[in-house]
């Protein structure tokens, strides 16, 4: 039985495995190529190699003036948001999941982002404001000060978390968290889908057991809901890691790299140095999570 569920999980990603190798391991080797080479146009069409071992290497650590910079910067951002946007989909997934009138139209909300493209949503309402904001209209001056209320409201629940003796470490980040609420929400819409997929796969005689045994919410969350929840996270953490490293700056840098300044062999530095930066980041990651992580058989 074990040996037929292997071969029918082999032939379930066969798929994707023979488009990995034929397509993505065969770009990894013309990109690490390439960063060993400096790549000339020819003018009837094709690209000349001309090596140049580790220089490109050592231009982008040590001569370059930003590679160093995005490259760090993108690497915490995506440190710290990842765990905010899984918790923030653990949540949501949680109270999308339960029984109440308008569910589908809540989670068709939630889903926007999604379904819609977000830059054209980003793009329309910036347009919206620029064409509101000709002169500043009764309607204007009424945002601006329910606007000002909202500064005054957060900074009293700021003023809340300090009197609480909160570490400025922490209170740095959940002022981080609430200034980055938007991005959040709109990197969040796959990962809620896996995790209420994953709440309606818990078997629901365990939540009976923790009834009629007279356990509380928290408890039967610690005990039971998070336990079982612990596969998905690890795949929502490799979803959200990879879409955060699609979407960083590292990426925008070695495209224009290429394709405006014309510098291959320097872009292919670039975008392999961050591949395996992230590639490292995921293995750290999930070794750690797997070791508490339950399978439910």
């Amino acid at each position: 039985m074990s040996r037929k569920r292997m071969i029918i999980g082999l032939l379930f990603i066969m798929p994707w495995l023979i488009g990995f190798i034929y397509f993505y391991v065969r770009t990894l080797f013309m990109t690490g190529q390439f960063s060993l080479s400096e790549i000339s146009i020819a003018s009837t069409g094709g690209f000349q190699l001309s090596f140049v071992g580790l220089d490109n290497f050592l231009y982008a650590f040590r001569a370059h003036p930003s590679f160093k910079q995005i490259l760090t910067t993108s690497m915490f951002n995506m440190v710290v948001d990842v765990p905010l946007i899984i918790f923030f989909s653990l949540f949501v997934a949680m109270l999308l999941n339960r029984r109440f009138k308008g569910r589908a139209l809540v989670r068709a909300i939630f889903f926007l982002p999604i379904i819609l493209n977000a830059d054209a949503i980003t793009e329309a309402l910036t347009m919206q404001l620029q064409m509101m904001t000709g002169g500043l209209s009764p309607m204007s001056s009424e945002v601006a000060s329910a606007a000002g209320n909202a500064t005054v409201s957060v900074g009293y629940y700021l003023s809340l978390f300090e009197n609480l003796a909160l570490p400025p470490v922490v209170l740095d980040y959940i002022v981080g968290a609430v200034s980055r609420i938007s991005d959040i929400i709109t990197a969040s819409g796959v990962q809620i889908i896996i995790f209420i997929a994953a709440l309606q796969s818990i078997p629901p005689a365990l939540y009976e057991v923790c009834r009629i045994e007279g356990a509380t919410g928290y408890e039967t969350f610690w005990k039971i809901t998070f336990p079982m929840m612990m596969p998905h996270i690890i795949t929502n953490v490799v979803y959200t890691v990879v879409d955060a490293f699609a979407k960083s700056p590292v990426v925008d840098l070695a495209y224009s790299t290429a394709f405006t300044e014309y510098q291959y062999g320097l872009s292919s530095v670039f975008s392999l140095v961050s591949t395996l930066l992230v590639c490292l980041l995921l293995v750290i990651v999930v070794r750690i999570i797997q070791k508490r992580t339950f399978y439910y058989d």
